[in-house]
């Protein structure tokens, strides 16, 4: 692996050279001004997709630059200044990005969520749609899709040594900088979006609002914010108040914007930040306050939390589809004091109600069935979250095992990351009455490999496995505890599972041998000869016999996107193509 990176270090530079001289020759020098459509992207010999990912990762500094936002909270204009700066080097202005028509949302819990539903209600309008979003779960490209669909591997190497070689070029000038890896992937995001002259924009933030690097936007059409919670604490501040401020900070003068129900205190924040903005701020009403001619919404995204997500998609597509085709100027608000308001319902269009029907967003609730085992994926990585994510398995499941065949075993595989309280979200998946619990790293397989989409070079392996170590000791603590006050019962959600038992608990090297170990060769994707199989010491596996022994296996798996990527990436070889 650092072999691959090492070599493809050395290459950037090459690539970038390579890409401005072929710019020279095609005429190519502004790129804000010369379109091309995904049919014409030019190739050029031996710049590869994963040439330009594995590149990619030597800005991957995710852990340094959330640093140097902690240390730079109290000057947040240096960030977004950097941010303009790198923009201008890459050939863009922030004026141009005027120009594309933008949807920003931020949150704490459900706006990629909200941002899938938008994208798809104005896509289904007919509109040539771009959407940027984060983390990714397989591919980098997922996080720029034009017409819900991520962009190409032709395409996002042509656009990303565009970019890139610009940047190269000018960073003699610039003390040597480059911009981070998130930082970069939002300019090309911009890039690809002017150079492929979508209708509309949807912009997700990556963290917080105010200090992100996407709130260098000036004119959106719309704002939103989804349900706020408490993560990312170093960054964003320890209390509810605190983060909604920053979420407040993507207001713009009289953009209209909207937001679901909150706790009162940050609802309080967010008004303020409102008034102080200049913004006009509505608050969506509950979805099932929305007149519907043809019976209730239905949504295709599942987890009876997307119902918050969906209303506020609604006000936004709604209120985007206004200003395009009622008025050249913002709508007017008529509200001079900037108070908070309650949004009205209104009937939806067939076209929306399709949109949300027809949404998809991977790894969010979601379902995959393969033979005798059923996966149940959802990324759910806070508090707030994963009580969804509880509520949403614990009635989905049951539903399953009324159908099974025979007994079934539960399985939790699970990871989380960075500074989140993996303890506390374990307590609240301990009521799910899982056979196993199995903790692994976000590492796809433990071989070397050159596929850099889900590389991360920010966490060391050994830092990754302690966190797992970590997380076992956990589960079993809250699992005895669980046990002296809770008498042994079979799962309550159904007759058909096997008895419960004292709960094993494993940790495994990397998500395939986690998988291998806990489906027992009992999927057949996951048997490909192609896949590596990973040797288990006979101590564990003599432990699998439930597993064995059970007519179904289910499976939760959850705390990370990463994790849930790193899993798809395994149980749906397309999402790899």
């Amino acid at each position: 692996m650092m072999v691959c990176m090492s070599r493809l270090w050395q290459r950037g530079a090459d690539f970038a050279k390579r890409i401005r001289k072929q710019d020279r020759q095609c005429g190519l020098a502004g790129f804000s001004v010369r379109h091309y459509s995904t049919k014409t992207a030019p190739r050029i010999p031996g710049m590869e997709y994963q040439d330009a990912v594995c590149t990619l990762n030597t800005l991957q500094t995710n852990a340094s630059a959330l640093e140097q936002v902690r240390r730079e909270r109290n000057h947040p204009q240096q960030q977004l200044q950097a941010m303009r700066c790198f923009l201008e080097r890459a050939g863009l202005t922030v004026s141009d990005l005027d120009h594309l028509n933008i949807i920003h949302v931020t949150g704490t819990k459900g706006k990629g969520s909200t941002c899938a539903f938008t994208e798809q209600i104005l896509r289904s309008y007919g509109f040539r749609t771009g959407f940027y979003s984060s983390p990714h779960l397989v591919q980098v490209r997922e996080r720029i899709r034009i017409n819900g669909q991520p962009i190409g591997k032709e395409l996002f190497t042509k656009y990303f040594w565009q970019v890139y070689g610009r940047l190269d070029e000018t960073k003699e000038a610039h003390k040597g900088t480059m911009p981070a890896y998130f930082r970069f992937l939002t300019i090309l995001a911009f890039h690809v979006f002017l150079q492929e002259k979508v209708d509309l924009a949807v912009i997700e933030v990556g963290i917080g609002g105010a200090y992100d690097c996407t709130n260098i936007i000036r004119r959106p059409w719309v704002c939103g914010i989804s349900s706020l919670g408490i993560d990312h604490t170093q960054i964003l501040g320890d209390t509810i108040e605190k983060i909604a401020w920053q979420k407040g900070g993507i207001f713009k003068p009289g953009v209209p914007a909207f937001t679901v129900k909150q706790p009162e205190e940050a609802l309080a924040v967010l008004k303020d930040r409102a008034k102080e903005k200049r913004c006009p701020l509505w608050v969506c009403p509950e979805l099932e306050a929305y007149p519907a001619d043809s019976g209730p919404l239905r949504l295709g995204l599942a987890g009876q939390h997307q119902r918050l997500n969906a209303t506020l998609a609604l006000q936004l597509s709604h209120t985007w589809l206004q200003r395009r085709c009622l008025s050249d100027n913002f709508p007017s608000t008529g509200v001079e004091t900037f108070a908070i308001r309650d949004a009205t319902p209104f009937v939806p269009s067939p076209i929306m109600m399709k949109g949300l029907a027809d949404t998809e967003w991977p790894g969010r609730n979601q379902t995959l069935k393969h033979g005798a085992v059923t996966y149940f994926l959802d990324g759910a990585h806070t508090m707030r979250s994963m009580q969804a994510c509880v509520h949403w398995f614990r009635e989905t499941a049951a539903q399953h095992e009324r159908s099974a065949s025979g007994s079934v075993a539960r399985v939790l595989l699970f990871n989380a990351t960075g500074e989140r309280d993996s303890a506390a979200m374990l307590k609240l998946l301990v009521p799910c009455h899982f056979d196993f619990a199995v903790f692994c790293p976000n590492i796809t397989e433990a071989v070397a490999s050159c596929n850099a989409d889900q590389q991360n070079f920010n966490v060391s392996v050994e830092n990754m496995l302690t966190r797992c170590l970590d997380n076992e000791r956990s589960w079993r603590l809250h699992n005895s505890m669980w046990d002296k006050k809770s008498p042994p019962l079979l799962i309550e959600d159904s007759h058909s599972l096997i008895p419960e038992k004292k709960v094993d608990a494993l940790v495994f090297p990397c998500i395939l041998s986690a998988l291998q170990w806990i489906t027992q060769g009992r999927d057949s994707v996951l048997a490909d000869p192609a896949k590596k199989v990973f040797a288990v010491k006979p101590s564990i596996m003599a432990k699998a016999g439930p597993l064995c022994d059970a007519a179904e296996i289910h499976v939760l798996i959850t705390g990370s996107l990463h994790l849930v990527g790193g899993a798809l990436k395994h149980l749906d070889p397309a999402s790899s193509k």
